[in-house]
């Protein structure tokens, strides 16, 4: 395995550039567990149907150059529309503080490697840093090993941010294949509020693996959103694990749009940890040619009168194929459980293929607990309901597939983030067609 032989050539040198003094035992002790475990083949049941040789046979460069080209005119053709949001960029694993605006006060936002060299910030890593994400991981160790690009947003209690903020990571004017260990981690206190967006972008010919791993914190009453948007090269792998706490009386909410990307696979996990706690999952995913994207959900229902929604819609063009295992864990305490997840899907072409898996594991006797699946085609009779109307077949398609995916778009609430993604769908279905013209 060329990567894992690239790791441990080399490692000695990685870790000599990435010295934090509290957590260069962390860094140590991840780096021997990942050795231990090395990366996931298809024998471990988790990766079955997803196969990473693709990504773990090429030698990637650890060490990105800084330099880059990218421009005010080449991120502002990314944004959303969002010329009154806030946002901050990456590039080549480095914050580009002349492409970055942050207007918003009271909260403490900083590059992650910049937080690890601030003393002062000790005391959050030491309660918050590497406490939920899963040490029994290959990719969650590799992170923990060598991260120091990425995000860290302190939102202290009662704190309201208006504006959402979208975190750009962009990988430009690399000659080699390259890869990004970025770290984020979020931490929501009581009773703030926080939206965030995330992208990432391959402006080379050359392979960028991004390995992500992020960590929410939503405190008591607090509400915390992530919108990752997906939409990347076919020269771009992303392994990315996401794992969201949450304590009594909040909201979390992961909404994952997948549009694009060699290879994808999306890690999310929630645990509940108070009552009354709502957590919400949404992912669509549109992908053609031999583009693969995995979905791997798990909530952790630990504590009573708590609910989850998982809605994961699926169009699969080519021969493209998809994954979707959603898992929802009840524990005998967690009565009142209310917990509801659906994986639905449509394959557009013969070639196109879906392996899908919901799971419930229920020791608690009062709960409402659902979880389905289905995988089809578009419904003959409503398409030619359509035709009749004049429709033009592959107009009558779009209708009919941005009807499909619309229920997993409801609980968005930045305007500019619907309609942004709605215009992906009409790309993606390569029709020239507006949200607004259908609905």
């Amino acid at each position: 395995m060329a990567l894992l032989e690239n790791i441990q050539n080399n490692h000695a040198a990685f870790l000599e550039t990435l010295k934090h003094r509290f957590l260069d035992e962390q860094r140590e002790f991840a780096l021997k567990k990942f050795f231990h475990f090395g990366f996931p083949t298809k024998k471990d049941e988790e990766y079955k149907y997803t196969n990473l040789r693709e990504i773990t046979e090429k030698n990637y460069n650890f060490f990105p150059k800084e330099a880059h080209t990218i421009s005010k005119e080449q991120i502002a053709e990314l944004h959303l529309g969002e010329e009154f949001f806030d946002w901050i960029v990456f590039i080549n694993g480095q914050l580009s503080k002349e492409l970055s605006k942050i207007s918003i006060e009271n909260v403490e936002l900083l590059s992650f490697n910049f937080a690890l060299d601030d003393p002062k910030h000790k005391d959050v890593f030491d309660q918050y840093f590497n406490k939920i994400a899963d040490q029994e991981l290959a990719f969650t160790n590799l992170n923990t090993a060598y991260c120091k690009q990425g995000f860290f947003l302190k939102v202290p209690k009662n704190v309201v941010i208006e504006k959402p903020i979208h975190v750009f990571y962009i990988s430009q004017n690399q000659d080699q294949n390259t890869v990004y260990n970025t770290r984020n981690l979020l931490i929501a206190e009581e009773g703030s509020k926080i939206e965030v967006i995330e992208s990432h972008h391959n402006f080379d010919e050359s392979y960028v693996f991004t390995n992500s791993v992020t960590e929410i914190f939503t405190a008591k009453n607090a509400k915390a959103d992530w919108h990752k948007i997906q939409n990347d090269s076919d020269t771009s792998y992303l392994v990315d694990h996401t794992f969201a706490k949450q304590e009594r009386d909040s909201l979390t909410t992961v909404n994952t749009f997948s549009f694009g990307g060699k290879l994808v696979r999306n890690n999310l996990d929630f645990i509940h940890n108070g009552e009354n706690i709502n957590s919400f999952m949404n992912g669509i995913t549109i992908i053609d040619g031999e583009q693969l994207v995995d979905h791997h959900t798990a909530v952790h229902h630990k504590t009573p009168n708590c609910e989850s929604y998982q809605n994961y819609k699926g169009i699969y063009k080519g021969k493209s194929h998809g994954v979707f295992n959603g898992k929802v864990f009840v524990d005998k305490i967690a009565q009142k459980t209310n917990a509801y997840q659906q994986n639905n899907n449509i394959l557009l072409d013969e070639g196109a293929s879906i392996d899908t898996k919901p799971q419930l594991e229920i020791f608690a006797d009062d709960v409402k607990c659902s979880h389905g699946c289905t995988v089809g085609q578009l419904n003959e009779d409503a398409l030619f309901y359509l035709r009749a109307r004049g429709i033009s077949k592959k107009e009558a398609q779009a209708m009919l597939l941005f009807a499909f995916a619309n229920d997993a778009m409801e609980n968005i609430d930045i305007e500019p983030l619907k309609v942004k993604i709605s215009k992906l769908l009409a790309e993606k279905l390569e029709v020239d067609m507006e949200f607004e013209d259908i609905y």
